[in-house]
């Protein structure tokens, strides 16, 4: 680990197999915590390159418990996290108006490191359970149309690092793998990222997968449609740049989007706009990242996507899958 870590603070960049060996090295525990932290922060003051990232993705895949639903085609909303805006939690109420809008949604989260409230902290103090076997699911996203992939636990692996990663509260390659290392492997792939610099890597990484993406980043730095500013979109056959109008909404301030200090605030949000108490602002930013989603998904018009977010937010249909996810235990 020493003379890595010297190679790659002397500037030098990793081959797609070196990154393979690197990471699975790591994320045995064989070493040492400071010279984890030295690895990790490496990728906090620079990006890593294409043949890093799916090196460092082929390698995570490898130690994960695999998992396969019957459903061909599932949806996955999620963002690196690390923008440092503190917001509620948009992409996880996002995947709920998708999944009562008919789409088979298998979320995947974690705890929040570099955030008040990460998807996992959010769910959990929801009283959401999560589902540890294929069975449990396979239950959950039938009976409700959404699962929810506690990443932890499908990468067992990554236990020997969190309380590192928790301790440097900073983003870090981890972050930037979250997204990409579902292990259901959706087809379908709505990914946020906080930089623009991220979105191209992302988009360089995906392109040649069967996945199908968009890679959604708000020119004001938020790793969502945020509705405060121009949001570019990279897919794999073009890169866009979408006013907040081109989803059907006035441009919003961003307070409008703060979760608060705490879980517990975040968790009041969260249940607010489910059951119709959420501010328009609330309301608007959901229902433009699962517009876009459902489009993507269904392969049909972004109007028609937004008619299908709106009905199952406001006709209590993201809701009723909320409280059919809780009610497995």
């Amino acid at each position: 680990m020493k003379i890595l870590l010297q190679y790659l603070f002397a500037g030098n960049y990793l081959s797609q197999d070196e990154a393979y060996i690197a990471l699975k090295d790591i994320a045995s525990g064989n070493q040492n915590d400071a010279q984890v932290a030295a690895f990790l922060s490496v990728y906090n003051m620079r990006v890593p390159t294409v043949h890093e990232m799916i090196g460092f993705r082929n390698a995570l895949l490898e130690t994960a418990t695999p998992i396969k639903f019957k459903h061909k085609n599932t949806l996955d909303i999620v963002g690196t996290g690390g923008d440092g805006k503190d917001t509620f939690n948009i992409s996880t109420l996002a995947c709920f108006v998708c999944a009562g809008a008919g789409v088979k949604v298998t979320k995947s989260g974690n705890y929040g490191f570099s955030s008040v409230s990460g998807s996992s902290n959010v769910l959990e103090h929801l009283g959401i359970q999560f589902g540890t076997t294929q069975a449990k699911l396979n239950e959950q996203l039938e009976s409700a149309n959404i699962t929810f992939i506690h990443v932890p636990l499908f990468f067992p692996m990554l236990k020997n690092i969190a309380h590192i990663r928790k301790q440097l509260q900073i983003k870090t390659v981890f972050n930037l793998l979250g997204p990409l290392v579902n292990p259901c492997i959706p087809k379908t792939k709505i990914i946020g990222v906080h930089s623009d610099v991220v979105g191209k890597l992302y988009k360089e990484v995906l392109k040649s997968s069967e996945i199908n993406f968009s890679i959604i980043h708000a020119i004001d730095g938020y790793d969502e449609i945020s509705l405060t500013s121009d949001t570019k979109i990279f897919s794999k056959k073009s890169t866009q740049i979408h006013q907040p109008q081109s989803f059907g909404f006035k441009q919003i301030k961003a307070e409008d989007l703060h979760g608060g200090k705490t879980i517990d605030t975040n968790a009041k949000v969260f249940m607010n706009v489910l059951n119709g108490k959420g501010t328009e602002s609330q309301n608007n930013v959901v229902i433009a990242n699962a517009a876009l989603a459902i489009s993507l998904y269904e392969q049909n018009s972004y109007n028609a996507a937004l008619d299908m977010a709106k009905n199952s937010l406001y006709n209590g249909k993201a809701l009723e899958c909320f409280k059919k996810l809780k009610a497995i235990k």
